[in-house]
């Protein structure tokens, strides 16, 4: 399959995420947070069915370590790809198409929080050019959806990388 269509989603695309990715709660919040301005939600589309999303978050950030060290600087969360699509390139062009956006309204740099145990995000974010900050890990907040409409908030410690806009496309061979 070829690259997928990325945009920004709006609310009549609702069901047809839901239908791919679940998490009804978090798409119905993030598109309402889009409209007020807080950030946008990416999703990478094949046809008519979403395969990957993420969300840009431009609002201040709610750790207060990342308010200290890196205010105003957008934050990417929420970077998913489906099971079987991924390793095909769907999780870097969600990242090029946040990078690419944010770049291009002024933003010098961009962040994002990873789990100490998803190595294969981090090997992922290193290769786009991201490093980790020198503040150490931060105590973060994963929320969980679950299949019945139920959330749960846990407790999780990320790693925050960082990387600066402007090199297109950076790291990649």
């Amino acid at each position: 399959m070829g690259a997928p269509d990325i945009r920004q989603a709006v609310h009549t695309d609702l069901p047809s995420i839901v239908r791919s990715l679940g998490q009804e709660l978090y798409f119905t919040d993030r598109l309402t947070r889009q409209d007020t301005g807080h950030g946008y939600l990416l999703v990478a589309w094949e046809r008519d069915v979403a395969v990957g999303d993420v969300y840009v978050w431009l609002a201040p950030a709610e750790e207060p370590e990342l308010r200290a060290h890196l205010p105003g600087v957008a934050l990417l969360t929420h970077l998913e790809v489906l099971p079987w699509r991924r390793n095909q390139g769907i999780g870097t062009e969600l990242l090029w198409a946040a990078e690419d956006r944010l770049s291009a309204v002024g933003h010098e740099q961009v962040a994002l929080g990873v789990g100490l145990d998803n190595l294969a995000a981090q090997r992922l974010y290193r290769r786009r050019g991201y490093a980790e900050w020198p503040h150490g890990e931060v105590d973060t907040t994963e929320v969980v959806y679950h299949p019945d409409g139920g959330q749960e908030l846990r407790p999780e410690v990320c790693r925050i990388m960082v990387r600066r806009l402007g090199r297109h496309h950076s790291g990649l061979g």
